[in-house]
């Protein structure tokens, strides 16, 4: 599967930006989710196992890929949703929405039971309730999933001195970190608030050529305001590239905020991964609306 690398219209000290354009594999599986559950799929066939079960957010592009790829390769698919006060809102969330439409059973938890999703007794319920599963964890990050996502860079992106990518559980940067060439440095933004993604990355990473720069998550996971809005617009009209809000489009306005602040040695190349996302655009131009304020722009 051959993956288009676009250039962007950058211009600093020499440096060049590309993009891998992850989020064209696939319409509805797409980037690193696709990355992501390429082996677990496998898995769950080697095994002889009809039922998927999963975990994610109202706007989680796990749960939406998840759903997408379960009906592609039939497989039953059960998404446990944090947040009990969604069971009434489906057709009012365009992610859950799609999922139902392909075929995803919803269980829908308090935030306070989501937090113990990990633990063998809330397991042990989950299979008295739904019979016997797979379990593909949030946001999709186990081995299998970091397997899948070493794939994306290739012989071709050894060029690059600098791989950039977006970091909500770790998977994908740690794919990235073990295929990576000695000489080239791994940067992640994190997506959410907080330090203890250090340790998940360690869990899989198998080098140390890699950092996370934290100061581009807008607040938290989910949060966004104007000021990345009026970035996401500028972005796509000017490259024809949509970026989704909460993790390649914050991503990529930090990669810039950087050049802008020197932290790139001259004529470096910077390779940034988009790990798709798109879907997640419609359920946060809801938010926006209510809100009042500017929405994301999906004509290109």
């Amino acid at each position: 599967m051959e993956i288009p690398t676009q250039y962007l219209p950058l211009q600093k000290n020499g440096i060049t930006v590309a993009i891998r354009r992850e989020d064209l594999i696939h319409p509805f599986v797409s980037g690193n989710k696709f990355r992501k559950l390429k082996y677990n799929l496998l898995q769950a066939k080697k095994e002889n196992q009809t039922t998927l079960l999963t975990f994610g957010g109202a706007f989680s592009n796990h749960i939406a890929a998840v759903a997408a790829a379960g009906k592609q390769e039939d497989f039953k698919t059960i998404g446990i949703i944090r947040g009990d006060e969604l069971a009434s809102k489906i057709n009012e969330n365009p992610t859950l929405k799609f999922a139902q439409e392909n075929g995803m059973q919803f269980e829908f938890i308090s935030r306070e039971d989501y937090s113990n999703k990990a633990s063998s007794d809330f397991l042990e319920v989950l299979k008295i309730k739904f019979g016997d599963f797979y379990l593909i964890p949030e946001g999709g990050t186990n081995g299998l999933a970091v397997k899948g996502c070493e794939e994306i860079l290739t012989e071709e992106d050894a060029v690059f001195d600098y791989i950039c990518c977006a970091v909500g559980t770790g998977g994908t940067i740690s794919g990235i970190i073990n295929s990576a060439q000695p000489n080239q440095k791994v940067l992640g933004f994190p997506a959410l608030k907080g330090d203890f993604l250090q340790n998940e990355i360690r869990n899989f990473a198998k080098h140390d050529n890699w950092q996370l720069i934290t100061d581009y998550h807008f607040g938290g996971y989910g949060k966004v305001n104007e000021e990345l809005v009026f970035f996401l617009n500028q972005f796509s009209e000017t490259t024809k590239i949509l970026l989704d809000p909460i993790y390649t489009g914050k991503m990529i306005f930090g990669v810039i905020k950087l050049i802008e602040n020197n932290y790139f040695p001259n004529d470096s190349k910077i390779l940034v991964i988009h790990t798709g996302g798109i879907q997640g655009i419609e359920g946060m131009n809801q938010l926006l609306e209510k809100k009042k304020l500017s929405k994301i722009n999906t004509d290109v």
